[in-house]
């Protein structure tokens, strides 16, 4: 069934935030921010922490958008999470990738790819702020159901490309904060076979199977409300060897170096430099490099 992400959405999450029982116990920033996909963690990557501030026995939600410029797509997401207990996290989002008319050539003009995911994630170790005696980082794991509407590129795409509309990612990440010299580590683990991470479908007539990817978060805390950092995120390159020739369709790594800020637990902000690498389909593929603006309320 395809899930369908509006700003009906969002403002039920808020309605939701609005009756939580959200307290004080966490510091600012360790629920991390909302990731591309909905999750909370890092802008690019899911990390072992749920959204929001909630601890035991307290429900949280965030809600949030994103907006990403690059030199010639242009992307937004909007999405939302609930989360229990510093336990269980229920995310959706809606991707929008723009292709303005670099696809013109293609007949593709003004081509939309669109997404709608929904994760689920379950915290199940472990504490990411580091006590004296307990060193073992907090552990979670998830998954993110994903399905793409591709538009005028469908036919081609699930055709002779052999990409599928709908795919689920697993993943298990491992999250620190080390307190003395406030440092955030995350680690990743993905087991994936999304093209372009879904907005081009799921595997393809080359390479079905999943392939399991590292994604990489370091942040480093330059007070309680500011944290700098970067992030690794590698993909599956499914489609590099297919019907359109060697090479056509290759997917690259994705990078951001970003600087989060949060005033107070209700509102953070998010700017970050981004490299995408290729992002295909593109009549003269470029590296996709640019500009990452997130906003997220949590309560």
């Amino acid at each position: 069934m395809t899930l369908r992400i509006s700003r009906a959405a969002v403002a039920a999450a808020l309605a939701v935030a609005g009756a939580a029982q959200a307290g004080d116990g966490k510091l600012l920033l360790t629920g991390g921010v909302s990731s591309i996909d909905g999750a909370a963690g890092g802008g690019l990557t899911p990390w072992a922490v749920t959204g929001s501030y909630a601890t035991t026995g307290e429900f949280g939600a965030t809600a949030f958008a994103t907006a990403v410029k690059t030199g010639d797509y242009g992307f937004k997401v909007i999405g939302a999470a609930v989360s229990w207990g510093d336990r269980v996290e229920l995310s959706l989002a809606r991707q929008d990738l723009d292709t303005r008319d670099n696809l013109a050539p293609l007949g593709l003009a003004g081509l939309h790819l669109k997404q709608d995911i929904l994760g689920l994630k379950l915290r199940v170790a472990g504490d990411a702020v580091l006590d004296s005696d307990r060193w073992m980082p907090q552990i979670a794991v998830g998954l993110q159901h994903k399905r793409t509407d591709a538009g005028a590129l469908a036919p081609t795409l699930f055709g002779p490309l052999g990409a599928r509309r709908s795919g689920t990612d697993v993943y298990v990440s491992a999250t620190k904060l080390f307190l003395a010299p406030g440092i955030v580590v995350n680690g990743t683990l993905r087991a994936t076979r999304a093209n372009q991470n879904g907005l081009l479908g799921f595997g393809g007539a080359q390479g079905r199977g999943y392939q399991l990817k590292p994604e990489i978060s370091v942040a480093k805390l330059l007070s309680p409300q500011v944290a700098v950092g970067a992030e690794f995120r590698a993909k599956p390159d499914n489609l590099n060897r297919s019907v359109l020739g060697d090479g056509a369709l290759r997917e690259n790594a994705w990078f951001d170096v970003f600087v989060a800020w949060a005033p107070s637990k209700q509102v953070s902000l998010t700017a970050a430099y981004v490299d995408l690498g290729r992002i295909a389909p593109a009549v003269q593929p470029r590296r996709q490099t640019g500009a990452y603006l997130s906003a997220q309320l949590a309560f």
